[in-house]
């Protein structure tokens, strides 16, 4: 089935700068980009800020017209009440924000999140017109013990139950033993995964949303690394970690076809 998904490119900045590094940076990217004449065609480009960043975000992005989507590193399964610390996607929306990472690999390990808790998040999502960009991802022990593809489709079919997938998705496939580490997969086992993903979307939702659902690679992406993936049929962009904090390196990522020829 012939079908164009436009590349995405998502910084996830994680613990990192405060709302006016987070002005400074997001003007920075947007001014480099157009200097660039980027197409936001060849790839949408999103930041992932702390929650204390977004409202600035929200505003610089609003009165300049930015060409930067931007979304929350995670929300509330609750919509409001009695849970001190945790951020409603009703917020989220109100904010503007057009997307929201769950699952993240960091918030199963030291967060304790269980695939129920990430199934619930992207219904909490969903509720308040938001996408999520799904983490799914197998530790070194897990590759061993199931091989290469196992964890990540358990864990989409376990957080995709009940779930609307009309209603936007992105998934993103983080191998927890290469954030961070230097040590990317490579872009055959990127594809093996993505492939076995889109095959369980197909199953879950019907082909035609299988083929326009957008699968990114996590996992230390770099600017001399991020064609090889892209060249793959099935990684249709990159969760980028640590190299998001970086402007020229992060701008770089972006126009991957430009820079290195995809």
């Amino acid at each position: 089935m012939a079908v164009t998904r436009t590349p995405f490119i998502a910084g996830n900045w994680k613990m990192n700068l405060d709302h006016l590094q987070a002005i400074a940076f997001v003007q920075k990217l947007a001014w480099n980009l157009a200097d660039a004449k980027h197409d936001a065609a060849d790839a949408e480009v999103a930041v992932f800020p702390p929650f204390t960043d977004l409202r600035s975000v929200q505003t610089l992005v609003a009165a300049d017209d930015l060409a930067v989507k931007y979304g929350a590193q995670d929300l509330s399964a609750k919509d409001s009440g009695a849970y001190t610390g945790e951020v409603s996607g009703a917020f989220l929306a109100k904010l503007d924000c057009a997307y929201v990472i769950i699952g993240h690999s960091e918030r199963r390990t030291m967060h304790a999140e269980t695939d129920e808790v990430v199934g619930a998040k992207v219904q909490a999502a969903h509720r308040h017109g938001l996408v999520p960009v799904l983490c799914v991802g197998e530790t070194a022990e897990d590759l061993e013990q199931h091989g290469a593809s196992a964890v990540p489709v358990a864990q989409l079919r376990a957080a995709l139950e009940g779930v609307d997938v009309s209603k936007g998705l992105v998934v993103a496939y983080e191998p927890v033993w290469a954030i961070g580490s230097g040590q990317a997969a490579t872009p055959e086992q990127a594809q093996q995964v993505a492939a076995a993903l889109r095959a369980v979307l197909a199953e879950i939702a019907g082909d035609e949303l299988a083929a326009a659902t957008r699968i990114l690679y996590g996992g230390s992406v770099k600017a001399a690394n991020i064609a090889a993936f892209m060249r793959e049929p099935d990684v249709d962009g990159a969760l980028v970690g640590g190299a998001s904090l970086d402007l020229d390196e992060f701008s770089s990522i972006v126009r991957f076809k430009k820079h290195v020829g995809a």
